[in-house]
């Protein structure tokens, strides 16, 4: 099923108008003390934001620090899905309302997480379609998200693999 030209505009304009709210830092803030309590206090920040792509930062402090004098592993994580859930909740906003849910993580940890850790997620247009799609049939539909997490360095520390589901509400 393809919208309809006056649809897009209007899907558009709701993708672009989430964007701009969640990269409001005052209303980030807010909402991550609302909904994302955690992410707050690991000090989790959205360095950009597209309907392609989103990069999301955690940084190595009292905080989010394991004994091993890196990021612990579960801050690492929290970041990476926030990286695929931000592209995922802008696709929900764009719309009639659809459930999203995480299904399955993988992880692979190259190098020891230390500074301030960027991860970024590619995805969206992925996302995107499988929403649309869910959407359409009433069915869901899973994808899974890739989220890299790179150091100052621009080397590697660790990979996640986010599978999300997205099921179209009656």
């Amino acid at each position: 099923m393809t919208p309809t030209p006056a649809a897009v505009p209007a899907d558009a304009a709701r993708l672009e108008k989430f964007r701009r709210a969640i990269s409001n830092p005052l209303k980030l803030k807010l909402f991550m003390l609302r909904r994302l309590p955690m992410a707050y206090l690991a000090g989790l920040r959205i360095a950009e934001l597209t309907t392609e792509r989103a990069t999301v930062t955690v940084p190595y402090k009292y905080l989010t620090q394991n004994p091993f004098r890196s990021i612990y592993f579960a801050c690492l994580s929290m970041a990476a899905e926030m990286a695929s859930g931000l592209l995922s909740m802008m696709h929900v906003q764009a719309g009639p309302p659809v459930s999203m849910l995480v299904v399955g993580l993988e992880a692979d940890f190259s190098k020891k997480a230390t500074g301030l850790i960027r991860f970024s997620s590619h995805d969206g247009s992925a996302i995107a379609q499988a929403i649309a799609e869910s959407r359409a049939t009433g069915e869901g539909r899973t994808v899974t998200a890739t989220s890299v997490g790179v150091d100052a360095a621009g080397d590697t520390v660790a990979t996640f693999r986010i599978t999300w589901s997205f099921r179209a509400k009656r």
